[in-house]
């Protein structure tokens, strides 16, 4: 069976190509990766979510890197992939091993059988030195290894859990006091609570459960955590935190008269939010949030970097304040990179990762939800008046995405002829620009856009809008499938 490593690491269904037999051969081709290194001697650390059967995918995982000689850092319990990321960033480790699907119940880069069949999914993320997601070239060369052993017939190396835990080769460790004492130096804590915001927090039965509840309550601000209780079938709700999945979280912030709810996903390294009426409030509105504060109340100065789907304020609000902005295709990892490489004060997604300056390159939910809290705090202002406020300065933003099914359709046809064949003017808007970074983005004149990004997996095409009236975003939708031809 060929394992391929997809942008944030390897996914399947449980029990079908997620099997305890494929985990181990994972688990080899990382400690070989490993092995080969300039660091072995620094170790893997291995996390995990809440998911059925993490705890003992990851005591697996953690089984073979020790019968590589190998010294193990096991998480005593579940845990967010920011905790993770930044363990190892802290530890100076070699690799980071996290057992999670994020926040989704089947493989991201599904196979079309899968929205037949779908089933619960489990995955690996590789986690580089830095505490960022291991890039393109370092998951190759895992396959490489996956590949040549599979070829050569040699088995996983297996070491005896309780045997290791005693030799002190597995030895388990609690992320969370290292972690938040992290999120101190970058969260105004006496601000967020003076502030006295009240607050729910959701983390969907996910791997956050506990985390921001904790900074909170240590911050004196009066939280109230839903959700949060262990359940690895995730009390049957899909953990993304996006407006169709937090109808509880909505309930509970306006049925106690709450200021606002934060949500993170099953590994908790994205974010969404509701407000005091509850009403949804989407990454990118955190987003612009975040990078007005950091600037105005923070002082902080440097690159905006954003995926190609994440919304035209940033860029409007970045030229406000002189900031370069950079656009990467779709997957943290592409941000990471920057992030790495560069002075980036912010780097976010529209599925709701988000990092900043002086953390790790890899998005953090937990961070996030703070953040906007001390946000509010030093504002003096509620959620929606921030968001006003913003408007008010940047103009208003409408943005929607339709995934359209379209048998036939070829990623490299369809790429092509949007390239060759550019429409001059959308929505009465010139054209002003075209990124074929990820698919292919028009940008018009009045910094709206349309996306169009056909899967190179199955017969499915994405189309993202944003646009200054709704109606304009309906006719931008409109438009992306007349070009695309579905």
């Amino acid at each position: 069976m060929s394992i391929r490593f997809g942008t944030d690491g390897w996914r399947a269904v449980i029990s079908d190509e997620f099997t305890f037999d494929n985990l181990r051969r994972v688990a080899q081709a990382i400690a070989d990766y490993v092995l080969e290194s300039d660091r072995p001697e620094r170790g893997v650390v291995v996390g995990y979510d809440t998911r059925f059967l993490s705890d003992r995918y990851a005591a697996e995982v953690a089984r073979v890197l020790a019968g590589n000689g190998l010294p193990v850092y096991l998480s005593q319990s579940d845990c967010p992939t920011p905790a993770l990321s930044y363990a190892v960033q802290r530890r100076g480790a070699a690799a980071g091993v996290m057992i999670t699907a994020s926040h989704t119940q089947c493989p991201v880069d599904n196979p079309p059988r899968y929205p037949v069949r779908p089933g619960p999914g489990n995955g690996v993320k590789l986690k580089a030195p830095h505490g960022g997601s291991a890039m393109p070239a370092e998951t190759a060369r895992v396959e490489a290894h996956l590949a040549r052993r599979q070829q050569q017939g040699q088995p996983p190396q297996l070491a005896d859990f309780d045997q290791a835990v005693a030799a002190g080769t597995i030895r388990r460790f609690d992320p969370l006091p290292d972690y938040l004492a992290r999120l101190r130096t970058l969260v105004d804590l006496a601000a967020i609570g003076c502030a006295g915001l009240r607050v729910v927090v959701d983390p969907m039965y996910g791997a956050g459960r506990g985390y921001t509840r904790a900074f909170l309550q240590e911050a004196g601000c009066p939280v109230r955590e839903i959700r949060g209780e262990l359940n690895p079938g995730f009390g049957g709700i899909h953990p993304e935190p996006i407006a169709r999945h937090l109808g509880a979280l909505a309930e509970a912030v306006t049925g106690d008269g709450y200021d606002l709810g934060l949500a993170t996903d099953g590994d908790a390294d994205r974010i969404g939010a509701v407000d005091a009426a509850g009403q949804f409030v989407d990454p990118h509105a955190i987003l612009t949030i975040l990078l007005r504060h950091l600037v105005e109340h923070k002082g902080q100065r440097g690159a905006v970097v954003k995926s190609i789907s994440t919304t035209g304020r940033l860029n409007v609000l970045a030229g406000r304040y002189g900031l370069p902005v950079h656009e990467t295709p779709v997957g943290f990892n592409h941000i990471a990179a920057l992030m790495i490489a560069d002075n980036v004060l912010i780097g976010g997604e529209e599925s709701g990762g988000m990092s900043i300056q002086g953390h790790i390159p890899e998005g953090d939910g937990i961070l996030a939800g703070l953040l906007l809290l001390e946000a509010l705090a030093v504002s003096g202002a509620s959620l929606a008046e921030v968001l006003a406020q913003i408007a008010a300065e940047v103009g208003h933003f409408y943005y929607q995405r339709e995934d359209v099914t379209a048998p036939g359709l070829s990623k490299a046809e369809l790429v092509a002829r949007l390239l060759t064949e550019p429409p001059a003017a959308l929505t009465g808007q010139a054209v002003a620009g075209v990124n074929n970074s990820d698919g292919v983005k028009y940008t018009l004149a009045d910094d709206g856009w349309l996306l169009l990004r056909p899967s190179g997996t199955e017969p499915l095409l994405r189309i993202y809008a944003e646009g200054r009236t709704p109606q304009q975003v309906s006719e931008l939708l409109a438009a992306g499938r007349r070009l695309a031809g579905v």
